[in-house]
């Protein structure tokens, strides 16, 4: 098949697809090209688009390929959307962040990184798909264990978990994350670097507390923190 057909096969499957797609799934879909010959071709097509300041661009995300919009194009895409997406309390996206820095971690163990209880905040990352059940630690109790999913990657435009940032990028991330938007052709419009951010306690690498900040929703420790565990 030549080249230029074969890309232009391509793009109409992550158009149609709009969510991530591994290169095995692509590769299934021809029966005649070997898979190499797939990844070489989603390669070009993603330098080419990029080079050619496209609308579009194709991004490795989640384990797949999706198409996506630039990140400075995404102030122009909310206005004709006219919505912003939902976005992460600071109490989901502090629990969400331990999880996938610490992961396969219990609840417990998530709480006494938080110091209050996060029944409510993981049903709603649950909900949302972004953490799942991963197990139950041999330990007493036998407490459930929980991990982050593609879906979660695909939300923070990673490509896997090696993407995530160092500890001292959280302050910049916190706010950058203000900027996600969603959709399956849009996409999400932060980087890797604009993944997520954690309470100062994950780690003594965090040399400050966010204690000086004010916060959109209370933070950790508040009476509002724990009414998530009733209210979503």
């Amino acid at each position: 098949m030549e080249e230029e057909r074969l890309k232009s096969i391509l793009a109409s499957l992550l158009f149609a697809a709009g969510e991530p797609v591994s290169l095995a799934r692509l590769a299934a879909v021809f029966d005649d090209l070997p898979r190499a010959a797939v990844q070489k071709a989603l390669a070009a097509m993603a330098a080419e688009y990029r080079a050619e300041n496209r609308g579009i661009v194709i991004d490795e995300v989640a384990g797949g390929y999706q198409m996506r919009t630039p990140k400075d194009h995404a102030s122009y895409v909310r206005k004709l959307l006219a919505a912003r997406p939902p976005r992460l309390s600071r109490p989901l996206m502090e629990t969400v962040a331990i999880i996938a820095y610490r992961q396969p971690i219990t609840r417990p163990e998530i709480e006494q990184l938080r110091g209050v209880d996060t029944g409510g905040v993981l049903e709603t990352l649950l909900e949302r798909r972004l953490v799942k059940i991963a197990g139950r630690k041999d330990a007493p109790g036998r407490p459930m264990l929980y991990e982050t999913t593609d879906e979660f990657l695909e939300l923070f435009g990673l490509k896997n978990l090696e993407g995530l940032p160092d500890l001292s990028e959280f302050r910049e991330i916190e706010r950058a994350v203000e900027q996600t938007t969603t959709g399956p052709v849009e996409g999400i419009e932060t980087h890797p670097e604009d993944a997520v951010a954690v309470d100062p306690a994950l780690s003594d690498e965090v040399g400050s507390s966010s204690a000086g900040e004010e916060p959109d929703e209370p933070g950790p420790g508040t009476s509002d923190d724990n009414k998530n565990k009733t209210s979503h």
